[in-house]
């Protein structure tokens, strides 16, 4: 999905744009926190939208305020900066956008609002009273990949990807080296669709895995379309963004999916508390910090597995296990991260290279 395109200039800028200056003061809010949220999309869009407004829901519960919405307001300033300036006119002092194109126009109303506190969902711009933020999908993809192994009565599996950008690409390496915790030989074939929701070319991408003998099919797509297709071929898939059972109860064995309330719970705290200073260079949340889960585990897997799955959940959720830590070899013999190393971020937002098992095509 174009919102979560995150081009390869994050990494020159360091991750989540340039360093800003941040007030040491930092910011304390006029009056009683009111918050309010633009989604790119309809709030029953089955994933990223959806995700964001069931976390809205519950925050909701949890801090006892009513959080205001607006609902496909395009990456555009001329449709972002009336939507967000009529919520500040209303009061609003919290504004918390979701999506990559939003970026440029947040940055330039925070710099006009110095009073008023954004957040954005995949943006790329920070600034003393602005912070973006995005998850480590190739923590809970890891996980998925897992279970499509445990579920693969083959070993071959198939992952239907929008594009083949560095979010994505770790995914992809993170769900083979998943799948290779349970099953070694386990190959991961790629078809990349182009496109982020596009359910014809989704569709098609699947079809033509599961004809070439994939048995689960994992997805970096915004739509749950490769879910219903495994479900129509009687073979498993993994889903991404929500918890795709909902769609494909027989095929889904897992999915990746976003908890923002986890981190947005803590962050908005931050704020009403006052003398809030956004990190300067966003937020790349871990799961340990409520950037995803998994809902799992789906059909034909064991008791065994299962638990295999869920001790690794339980280190990821602990911070004791790093997914792209050394020895660590692309399937070119290429060294990547040697023992005692971690990939920095930089590198994995420009990832264009694939482990042992990974077969892309376009």
């Amino acid at each position: 999905m174009k919102k979560m395109i995150f081009s390869a200039c994050l990494a020159l800028a360091g991750f989540f744009g340039l360093i800003s200056t941040v007030n040491a003061e930092g910011l304390t809010l006029e009056g009683p926190p009111k918050i309010a949220m633009l989604y790119i999309s309809p709030t029953n869009d089955g994933g990223w939208t959806q995700a964001f407004d069931e976390a809205r829901q519950r925050l909701e519960k949890d801090l006892g305020i009513k959080i205001q919405y607006v609902e496909s307001v395009p990456e555009s300033a001329s449709a972002i900066r009336p939507a967000v300036e009529r919520f500040i006119k209303r009061g609003a002092n919290i504004i918390i956008g979701t999506a990559f194109g939003y970026s440029d126009t947040f940055k330039a109303l925070s710099e006009e609002y110095p009073n008023v506190a954004f957040l954005n969902g995949s943006g790329t711009t920070n600034g003393p009273n602005l912070l973006s933020f995005y998850g480590r999908t190739y923590e809970s993809q890891y996980l998925c990949g897992m279970a499509a192994a445990a579920a693969s009565e083959t070993g071959k599996l198939g992952f239907v990807a929008a594009n083949p950008f560095g979010q994505v690409n770790w995914t992809i390496n993170a769900y083979a080296m998943g799948a290779h915790e349970i099953n070694p030989d386990a190959t991961v074939t790629v078809v990349y669709t182009g496109a982020w929701n596009d359910p014809t070319k989704e569709r098609s991408a699947t079809k033509a895995l599961i004809d070439q003998g994939a048995d689960v099919i994992g997805q970096h797509v915004d739509t749950p379309t490769p879910q219903l297709v495994a479900q129509e071929n009687g073979v498993y898939g993994t889903g991404h963004h929500r918890d795709f059972r909902e769609f494909a109860p027989k095929a889904t064995v897992c999915s990746s999916v976003w908890v923002w309330d986890r981190f947005l719970k803590t962050e908005l705290e931050k704020i009403i508390a006052g003398n809030w200073v956004p990190n300067p260079n966003g937020a790349l949340l871990s799961m340990q910090e409520g950037g995803t889960d998994i809902a799992c585990c789906g059909p034909n897997i064991s008791e065994e597995e299962e638990a295999k799955i869920m001790a690794a959940r339980d280190k990821l959720l602990k911070g004791e296990l790093q997914i792209y830590a050394g020895p660590l070899y692309d399937q070119d013999g290429n060294l990547r991260a040697a023992e005692g190393e971690v990939i920095p971020d930089p590198e994995l937002w420009q990832m264009d290279w694939f482990v042992d098992g990974v077969i892309t095509q376009q």
